[in-house]
């Protein structure tokens, strides 16, 4: 017996010998392998951020004012912001981001202005500008004006140390200027990946991430701005309220009675079962596993009353919403979303579908949807070829409030050359008229190539929408161990989905990183049980491989937040109280609300004509129930209200009337016109086109 025992013990003493053995060989092959990647250029682990930052701000003190120059478009950026202009239709400004070349990162601190009626990038240095990061977050000012930008991150070159800001800036895009802002008493901590958004005279503020390099605190705290008494609020929510979970990349999204908020990632802990162990029972361990995101939550938010103390913060509660009906499957992170008109308007995402011994497999998707935030339910969008018998263009064919603008101005034109011609008014339509000439000093913008399938798939692309057109610019996109940072910008008219049209495209730069597979993680699978508990039996706290780790960039760069940004809220249209029709899954939506319906090939111009005294109807009721007197508002302002109420409804019902448009035109139907919208018919089929 005691033989036996000595034998047992010798061979579990050759065992652990053999172990360790194996574990100094693995290390010096993984300090081999870290020194030939390193180099003589190796970034110090203890290297000064401080000072590498004072560095940039004494850089920047170099500018003695703000100038602004003709450029070429930006070099390929990941993780940067993106917004619509909220003084100019035709500005964009682009802010911030990070290159990764596969052994380097590079943070940029630029500000670019695309005009899109020039079609022209330009340049914007100044003495105020914040100092270079990426994963920051911004968004328009609401009722007050401007644009507020907060957080985001820096690192080391090769990203051995992190820095995460907390500095609050104000950008007014009329002059160009930035101004740091400096409040009393709490702010919120430092962070990236959060969101932003508004509602009236407040910045709303969620989420986001901190990161030290060994570990990565996901965040779930709201912080409020006050705009008009320059004052954070970190609200106290009511008790026994569920709230969103600790989280970054998700969409928030302004609504008329708050903010809505839906998805994001993050990595939850939960608990693994092992082998079977000697002594009985099984081994554990805790892993950081990856989670996608699938909730839904309304943030309400009510203002403090008007003779409430100054400082006095409004009143929020989060209310979970059911999931949305039709959502994108499978889910997806990276997905980005811009919101436009009570939608949110969401483009591409990557999805996990397979851990095998390689590695994980990921796919990529390059779909666009629209997701109706009242309806709580996703439409998918496809583009369209033009119609060839479509009815002529009035205007000069742009979307949004210029183009309406130019169509009135053609009605009155051509009802003046029918008077003088002495013809009827209603043969006015079919008239040529002769424009004045205008100087302007818009340049005459090259023809861009107009493609009928979206851009390449792709994840964490920077969405904005200024006059009904969205903007995609940038995106990542993995194959391998190599990571693609898009150099390129597209538009999609979201009225018409004609086309994609390329602003501009250039081929991505080479990847210095390396191209075989991760050996370490082959090595570590192969005593992964092993050393997950010690020989006493002690649960070891260890990270699952994360999720997007096929490049050797950092997990968390699909973390980052790729902003979208907040156009303004259209109108209400109506006095009723803030509540979604949680509508369940499987049932269909409802168009039986006693509003005027659009029909099929229908223009928002053509659904007001037709529709302009019902709707001046709905709007004065909807005042009298808010004891607001028709009269008292002039008649111009009765039609403008009239018109934004039919706007919204237009594009409510977008989703439904383009995929009734696209039935009938596959049953080669066109245009259907009632006899009673017809002058001077009598009978018969109505026109076809």
């Amino acid at each position: 017996m005691a033989k036996d025992k000595k034998g047992k013990s010798e061979g579990k003493k050759a065992k652990l010998a053999e172990k360790k053995a194996k574990q100094e060989k693995k290390s010096e092959k993984k300090e081999k392998t870290k020194a030939s990647k390193a180099g003589p250029d190796s970034d110090a682990e203890d290297i000064d951020l401080d000072a590498v930052l004072a560095e940039y701000a004494k850089k920047q003190e170099q500018f003695l004012k703000v100038t602004e120059t003709p450029c070429e478009p930006p070099k390929a950026r990941a993780s940067s912001t993106l917004i619509a202009s909220p003084a100019n239709d035709n500005e964009l400004f682009m802010f911030g981001g990070e290159y990764f070349n596969g052994a380097l990162a590079t943070f940029f601190n630029d500000l670019y202005i695309y005009q899109v009626n020039r079609d022209e990038w330009r340049l914007v240095t100044s003495p105020n500008t914040p100092l270079p990061r990426s994963g920051h977050a911004w968004c328009r000012g609401g009722n007050a004006g401007g644009i507020y930008l907060f957080g985001g991150e820096f690192s080391s070159p090769k990203q051995g140390t992190f820095y995460h800001y907390n500095d609050f800036w104000r950008f007014e895009p009329s002059n160009r200027e930035w101004t740091r802002i400096e409040t009393k008493g709490k702010t919120p901590p430092a962070r990236s990946g959060h969101r932003m958004t508004y509602f009236k005279n407040y910045i709303i503020l969620f989420g986001g991430f901190q990161d030290t390099s060994q570990t990565t605190k996901y965040l779930a705290d709201l912080w409020v701005y006050d705009t008009q008494n320059f004052v954070w609020h970190n609200p106290t929510l009511p008790l026994a309220t569920q709230k969103p979970d600790a989280r970054s990349s998700f969409s928030f999204l302004p609504h008329e009675g708050g903010a809505v908020l839906y998805g994001g990632y993050s990595r939850v802990k939960v608990t693994v079962t092992g082998k079977q162990m000697k002594g009985g029972g099984q081994a554990q361990r805790n892993v950081l596993k990856p989670m996608v995101h699938q909730d839904c939550f309304f943030l309400r938010i009510t203002q403090s009353a008007s003779d409430s103390p100054t400082n006095n913060p409004p009143t929020v509660r989060w209310e979970r919403r059911k999931k949305p009906a039709n959502a994108p499957n499978p889910p997806r992170a990276g997905a980005t979303m811009a919101y436009h008109k009570g939608r949110g308007i969401m483009f591409g995402g990557v999805h996990d579908v397979e851990e095998s011994e390689e590695g994980i497999d990921s796919e990529f998707f390059n779909k666009l949807f629209a997701w109706n935030i009242e309806r709580n339910r996703y439409f998918p969008l496809s583009l369209r070829k033009p119609r060839t018998n479509q009815k002529k263009v009035q205007g000069d064919g742009r979307g949004g409030r210029r183009g309406r603008g130019q169509a009135n101005e053609d009605d009155l034109l051509r009802n003046l050359a029918a008077l003088q011609a002495g013809t009827s008014l209603a043969d006015a339509d079919d008239m040529d008229i002769d424009r004045p000439k205008e100087e302007s000093d818009e340049k005459e913008v090259p023809a861009k190539e107009v493609l009928m399938e979206f851009p390449h798939e792709r994840f964490n692309a920077q969405l904005a929408v200024q006059d009904d057109i969205l903007y995609i610019y940038g995106g990542t996109f993995e194959k391998g161990d190599r990571e693609f940072t898009f150099d390129e910008m597209y538009c999609i008219d979201l009225g018409k989905l004609d086309g994609c049209k390329q602003i501009f495209r250039r081929e991505p730069e080479n990847w210095l990183g390396s191209e075989d597979g991760s050996e370490e993680e082959e090595d570590d699978e192969e005593d992964s049980e092993e050393d997950g508990e010690d020989e006493e039996g002690d649960v070891v706290m260890e990270d699952e491989k994360r999720r997007f780790t096929e490049s050797t960039r950092k997990s968390k760069r699909k973390d980052k937040v790729s902003i979208s940004e907040d156009t303004p809220l259209s109108p209400t249209s109506s006095a009723s109280t803030f509540t979604f029709d949680d509508t369940p899954e499987d049932s269909t939506t409802s168009t039986e609300d006693n509003l005027p319906h659009p029909r099929p090939f229908e223009s928002r111009r053509d659904f007001f004509q037709r529709t302009t005294n019902e709707w001046q109807e709905v709007l004065m009721t909807a005042l009298r129930w808010k004891s607001i007197q028709p009269e008292t508002l002039s008649v111009k302002e009765i039609k403008t209200r009239a018109f934004e109420m039919s706007e919204e409804k237009w594009w409510d019902c977008r989703e439904e009337i383009t995929a009734l448009e696209d039935e009938q035109e596959a049953a080669g139907i066109g245009e259907v016109v009632a006899l009673a919208d017809r002058e001077g018919v009598a009978g018969g089929a109505g026109r076809r086109r």
